[in-house]
């Protein structure tokens, strides 16, 4: 297989994920849940929670309040 696939992966990973890290603590969720964006079906869940779910921050007048 070849070498640079795997580097290759590890660059989309993390281009992927830092987004994802941030959108979740910005909203009030641990940033670990960002990492659940690499996992194929759970990552759909993540965006449909994300997306209608009552973020923490909200309640607590957050950063962008």
């Amino acid at each position: 297989m070849w070498a640079g696939h795997w580097l290759w992966m590890l660059v989309i990973g993390i281009v992927v994920v830092i987004p994802a890290w941030r959108i979740c603590q910005r909203t009030g969720y641990p940033g670990w849940m960002g990492i659940l964006i690499l996992i194929p079906v759970v990552n759909l869940f993540l965006l449909y929670f994300l997306a209608f779910s009552e973020w923490p921050a909200d309640k607590q007048g957050g950063p962008d309040a």
